[in-house]
């Protein structure tokens, strides 16, 4: 290898090191702070709407208030495994059962107040905790089931290298109504992509999709089909 190609190779090799590293401070300090600074303005400022829903909650879906649910997060660097976090959002659905004691489907348990906080995706905002927690972004995959993890491919699996979000690049472009398969391909491609521009593009793009009440609801279903895993 002669000199002109020893130089282009270093030349090279140190931007890497230099996108990675910007790319590190901005995950790992700036992001963090933005997200820490955000979520603790948005609980003290809005913490008059957080007991107007929960009332209303309480009146029309009873107890308990907030619907509590072990998520995955970011992947741990030292155990190679996802963190596992309690994720929290206000009550959406009854506790409506059969006559065997089962809960009925999500449509049926489903009140027209439950759609309601959906659409306007206040349902979510106790996750506002989650994120000064620590467990969530703003910005970043949504967190999924527990039971996902043993489904998802090698590339796949790539969406929790980073912390979950509130909102990501997938709610902005289909939400509910993409596949599962584009879906992990918009995180992956957000975990490879991820800077402060491209977060605040989806920040703003964010509350158009809530403004029109976008992609709540999949073609099938009320909720999001379950992930079965990857075809073969």
């Amino acid at each position: 290898m002669n000199t002109g190609n020893l130089i282009l190779n270093e030349t090279m090799n140190k931007k890497k090191i230099s996108a990675k590293l910007k790319k590190w401070i901005y995950v790992k300090i700036i992001k963090r702070l933005f997200d820490i600074l955000i979520s603790l303005f948005f609980i003290i400022c809005f913490c008059w709407l957080y007991v107007i829903i929960g009332i209303l909650v309480r009146i029309n879906l009873g107890q308990p208030i907030i619907f509590r649910q072990e998520r995955p997060g970011e992947i741990d660097k030292k155990t190679g495994k996802e963190k596992i976090f309690c994720l929290y959002k206000f009550r959406t659905m009854t506790d409506r059962k059969d006559e065997n004691g089962n809960l009925l489907p999500d449509d049926e348990r489903l009140t027209v107040f439950g759609k309601w906080l959906r659409s306007t995706s206040l349902d979510e905002i106790p996750e506002f905790y989650n994120i000064l927690k620590g467990d969530m972004s703003l910005i970043g995959p949504r967190p999924l089931l527990v039971k996902y993890l043993d489904r998802y491919s090698k590339e796949q699996r790539h969406r929790h290298d980073v912390r979950p979000g509130i909102t990501g690049f997938a709610q902005i472009n289909g939400r509910n109504l993409v596949s599962w398969e584009d879906r992990f391909k918009m995180d992956v491609w957000y975990v490879e992509n991820i800077s402060f521009i491209t977060d605040l593009k989806i920040f703003f793009e964010t509350f158009k999709i809530v403004f029109k009440k976008e992609g709540i609801t999949s073609k099938e279903s009320v909720t999001m089909e379950e992930f079965i895993g990857n075809s073969l």
